[in-house]
């Protein structure tokens, strides 16, 4: 036990360093704060319609916001859990699993003497961490550029609840990094995965849109659902919903660990 508790441990500070060493980690903080700052830049607008002029573009940006208080600047962050950090979390995955194959440190990394599967497990906490760590960026960035706005109607007794649904949403689509581990893995690289994701993402929400009673079935619809971003387009999951949503990234988790496995004589 201690044996494997030393190579998890070893495995997890050798990424918990790639992590602080890449330029890519404080890009994504600055950027996804920028995403919280325009969020609350939006309602702004709305607040003011005058600034927009006669920008079509910005009038378009604004027109889907009829009341302009904090609960529908909280269902604009909430479709930005759903959306925005699909993406996110998908393409820092793509990175921490594709970047062993494009930067051809995958067979250093394999020489090591630390398991395969703690080097799966350790890639996995620290997207872990981070995709969390971007999700918290977003809100606290929105929630303080909404309090320099001065949105109307703050209560504190309606943000608890919205904070809760938040991070759940931000959670469910945070596991949903396996089958994008396994498709960098298996893909070996960053494009494969990063086309996954996006595919994904535009195929989940043509399905919500256009047959949103088979949404039901679908494990990347599930967060949206429970958040309440689809509202009365899906009907409420069940038994199955969360047992298909467990399927994908458990399954994905061990087909990640079973090809890092056998990764050296593919």
């Amino acid at each position: 036990m201690n044996k494997i508790n030393n190579q998890m441990n070893a495995a997890l500070w050798m990424e918990i360093q790639k992590l602080r060493k890449a330029k890519i980690f404080p890009a994504t903080i600055y950027f996804f704060a920028f995403i919280g700052i325009m969020m609350g830049f939006i309602l702004y607008l709305t607040m003011h319609p005058e600034i927009a002029g006669r920008s079509a573009t910005m009038q378009m940006k604004t027109s889907f916001i009829s009341i302009v208080n904090w609960n529908a600047y909280y269902e604009l962050l909430m479709q930005v859990a759903v959306t925005i950090m699909v993406i996110g979390s998908g393409v820092i995955s793509s990175w921490v699993f594709g970047r062993e194959f494009s930067d051809r440190t995958v067979k250093d990394l394999l020489a090591l003497p630390v398991s395969r599967s703690s080097i799966v497990y350790s890639k996995l906490i620290v997207l872990l961490f981070w995709s969390l760590l971007l999700s918290l960026v977003i809100l606290i960035a929105a929630m303080l550029t909404g309090f320099v706005i001065k949105i109307p109607d703050w209560n504190p007794e309606a943000f608890w609840p919205f904070f809760e649904n938040y991070f759940l949403a931000a959670f469910m689509n945070i596991l949903l990094i396996t089958p994008v581990a396994l498709v960098a893995s298996a893909g070996r690289g960053y494009i494969l995965p990063i086309s996954y994701v996006i595919l994904t993402m535009i195929f989940s929400q043509l399905l919500i849109v256009g047959l949103p009673s088979i949404s039901y079935w679908i494990p990347w619809l599930l967060p949206a659902v429970l958040s309440g971003v689809a509202k009365s387009l899906s009907p409420t999951p069940g038994f199955m919903s969360y047992l298909l949503y467990a399927i994908v990234v458990i399954g994905s988790l061990a087909g990640t660990i079973i090809w890092w496995n056998r990764a050296d004589q593919k």
